[in-house]
């Protein structure tokens, strides 16, 4: 119950201090999307979907929950700090710095039965977050916004027979975006667009495991999250300090105009006596098809998304589980392109970058603390509008503890 009660201490410590995004281009859409990836996963680039371990908690592919060990109950916090370094092209050189971070995630994992594991926490969906502002005629105008979207999920993955495992995640879609434009010349007035989600989601996965001799594994992953109608409501709000008048406009409910796209989600991870681990990743989301409304008066009336696609791949070396300290470590290295859903002006946003990483053992226990950086360099193309450079570090810790163990009387 002490651990149990300092981990609740920590979680909510922790989620007083949930990130946001430091991007400018967070503001086209629903924001930055999050791809549920563990510190583990981001430190080999966002890999996941192929990824089977009893020891890591998985939630990219919730078929991998069936392989959780029967003795014990898994708890994975991660948090992020992050240096943005921001050059604007267009219209004219501008340069800006931006210090951000806090919790990334929450999740547990735990067996139910034999060959059925179940898993619940808190990921991010998509992250809202800037600032930045510009000269008008005979005044200033300055954009600001922030919010995300989180999901609380519940998932169980079962193993219907060797080698192949399927699993859910259903989770309680939550949170409000604010984006915001001012306006200060004789008077100051502001337009302020609102979008409240409270929604559910879904994603089905599969794995397929396989072995090629004695040594070697090959694990095949595919997830899928079906289109779907956003549930919530959007609006606007004007203010102008000459007739100091707050007016709510245009309050309208999401469904039917709002929408998140098929996702699909692939990958393939090799093992080579549990020292190499190799994976591979696609992700694709149908984002052309997806319904998004504009509020008139505050978005263009033109706004189109991008198909989003993304490749990923990483690699982790343990030299030796259970020989000495820096034989059990684990070395991790990856990397990633992601050709994003936004448009902004008609040019895609498209980012990438490589991440490295360490797993450090705690000692005499399975419990591991992993600590990675990762550099991400994000733009926009034809049309080079704001260029992003990021240098972030994870942080996560993964609690393996057996708390479903019994003493023996003797």
């Amino acid at each position: 119950m002490k651990k149990l009660a300092l981990l609740a201490a920590t979680i909510t410590m922790l989620a007083a201090t949930a990130q946001n995004a430091t991007s400018p281009y967070s503001k086209a859409g629903y924001g930055l999307l999050n791809d549920n990836a563990s510190g583990i996963q981001r430190q080999m680039g966002g890999v996941g979907y192929a990824m089977q371990n009893g020891r890591i908690i998985n939630t990219m592919n919730p078929a991998s929950y069936s392989q959780v060990d029967s003795l014990t109950f898994l708890w994975d916090v991660g948090v992020e700090l992050n240096n943005a370094w921001l050059h604007e092209d267009n219209p004219k050189p501008a340069n800006g710095y931006n210090f951000g971070g806090g919790l990334d995630y929450i999740s547990s994992q735990f067996r139910i039965t034999k060959h059925l594991g179940g898993s619940f926490g808190l990921v991010p969906y998509s992250s809202v977050g800037y600032k930045y502002s510009g000269t008008t005629e005979g005044g200033t105008e300055t954009r600001t916004g922030s919010g995300g979207m989180t999901q609380l999920y519940l998932g169980a993955g079962w193993e219907p027979f060797k080698g192949l495992s399927i699993g859910a995640n259903v989770a309680y879609l939550f949170g409000t975006t604010t984006n915001e434009t001012q306006l200060s010349n004789e008077s100051t007035s502001f337009y302020r667009r609102v979008m409240q989600v409270r929604d559910w989601n879904v994603t089905a996965g599969v794995q397929y495991a396989f072995n090629l001799g004695k040594t070697d594994r090959v694990v095949l992953g595919v997830t899928y999250s079906p289109r779907k109608s956003f549930h919530g409501h959007s609006w606007g709000v004007k203010y102008d300090s000459q007739d100091t008048k707050t007016d709510t406009v245009g309050y309208t409910s999401m469904k039917g105009k709002y929408e998140q796209p098929h996702t699909l989600g692939a990958g393939i991870s090799y093992d080579h006596d549990h020292r190499w681990l190799t994976e591979v990743d696609f992700t694709y989301q149908n984002w052309k098809n997806a319904k998004y409304e504009p509020l008139q008066g505050f978005e263009s009336a033109i706004n189109t998304f991008n198909n989003r696609w993304k490749v990923a791949a990483g690699l982790q070396f343990t030299p030796n589980r259970r020989g000495s300290y820096v034989g059990a470590m684990a070395f991790r290295v990856g990397a990633f392109y992601n050709h994003d859903y936004q448009n902004v002006g008609g040019n895609n946003v498209r980012d990438y970058g490589a991440a490295l990483g360490v797993g450090f053992p705690v000692p005499n226990g399975k419990t591991t603390v992993n600590l990675g950086v990762e550099w991400q360099h994000r733009t926009s193309s034809p049309v080079v509008m704001v260029k992003e450079d990021y240098l972030n570090i994870t942080l996560s810790v993964n609690f393996n503890e057996l708390w479903f163990w019994k003493n023996k009387i003797r």
